[in-house]
């Protein structure tokens, strides 16, 4: 039988459902970040913000009171990136990540430290944060210790956390409470309620790739690869992972304008169905909404100014959205959202533009964004 082809338009209308931007009633902040597979947290008021776009009645502080709480948790997870995800789909989310053994590669020891350092680095990280929440600095003071090499005081005091980060992978520690504005680190079997420690990497991908498509399906598996780990997974795994559930009847092979992917088999009749609204919504910095497909999504950002977006050293700019396409980006000034609108971009109506415009400035006053 020949693949269901979607068009471009039906799938980003769908995408948008999925994604929340029509803001229904009754989704809190571990309810939307769920929907989205994690929200990126490298900014704490980007992620916040990611949040109270998709909500009806915005209110700062959701995503710290779920911290705060256990339902959320805080750890680098994809791409090597700080993430929020929510406390019952981090484990799944985790394992993915572990399974790459990123740092066995000879490249990354000879950046950081080999394997065998890392080895002694979990162990001393195990026994440090049993039961405890530790600054950046005490946590390294510790590992020293610990382990007798000086060497690795450099490396663990680094605020990119690359070595501390295949320690997040393996389950080993997540972002404790906040400290002011020191970061914290704590063990999540001792912190977080009913951690029930990483899945088999099997087991993780039936519950994680699904969970990818429904926000950002259609899609093919390497483009969820360039979402979890910018590529680095075995191939011949990852293509096992969605043949295991094609063979399952949870996926199906589809194209969209041409272009061949896989969609969640109940998602099929609703992708094709779906219609687009004309809200326009003004997103965040790391938004999700860009950054699931990634940015080199022709259909999501036009290729002639993703410079626009992706911007130096890693910086993806907020956004303006219609019709399920970036037309624009935009900066906060003063409390005031001041958009910028590309001209070769079809016509945004004025008066949604205005209300959403209204809305951002309201909720950015709230949190004293200047």
């Amino acid at each position: 039988m020949a693949a269901m082809n979607l068009s471009a338009d039906s799938v980003l209308a769908w995408r948008a459902h999925r994604h929340l931007l029509h803001r229904p009633a009754g989704h809190d902040a571990v309810a939307v970040v769920g929907r989205l597979a994690g929200v990126q947290a490298q900014v704490a008021s980007a992620a916040e913000q990611a949040v109270a776009a998709r909500q009806p009645t915005p209110r700062p502080g959701t995503t710290a009171a779920a911290l705060a709480a256990g339902a959320l948790v805080k750890t680098w997870a994809m791409r090597g990136t700080l993430h929020l995800l929510p406390t019952a789909d981090a484990p799944a989310c985790l394992a993915l990540l572990a399974a790459g053994r990123f740092w066995e590669k000879g490249s990354w020891q000879r950046s950081f430290v080999t394997t065998g350092q890392l080895d002694a680095i979990a162990e001393a990280t195990a026994s440090a944060l049993d039961g405890r929440v530790l600054s950046r600095e005490q946590l390294t003071a510790e590992i020293v210790e610990r382990t007798g090499d000086q060497s690795l005081a450099a490396h663990l005091g680094s605020g990119w956390g690359a070595v501390l980060k295949p320690l997040a992978w393996q389950g080993l520690l997540v972002h404790g409470p906040a400290d002011g504005n020191r970061v914290t680190f704590t063990r999540p079997d001792t912190h977080l309620p009913d951690w029930p420690g990483l899945p088999e990497p099997d087991a993780a991908a039936a519950r994680m790739v699904p969970a990818y498509l429904g926000a950002y399906g259609p899609a093919d598996p390497e483009t969820f690869d360039q979402w979890l780990s910018r590529g680095a997974s075995k191939r011949a795994t990852l293509r096992g992972w969605f043949q295991e559930l094609v063979a399952a009847g949870e996926l199906v092979a589809v194209t969209v304008d041409g272009k061949p992917g896989y969609a969640r088999a109940g998602d099929v009749e609703e992708i094709a169905a779906a219609e687009h609204t004309d809200e326009v919504r003004l997103l965040p910095a790391f938004d999700q909404w860009v950054l699931g497909p990634g940015t080199r999504d022709a259909m999501v950002v036009p290729p002639a100014r993703r410079a626009d977006v992706s911007r130096a050293a890693g910086w993806i700019a907020p956004v303006v959205v219609h019709r399920g396409r970036v037309v624009g980006t935009w900066e906060a000034r003063g409390g005031e959202p001041e958009v910028t609108l590309w001209p070769e971009s079809p016509p945004v109506p004025a008066d949604r533009l205005d209300a959403e415009r209204a809305r951002l400035s309201s909720y950015l006053k709230g949190v004293g964004d200047a």
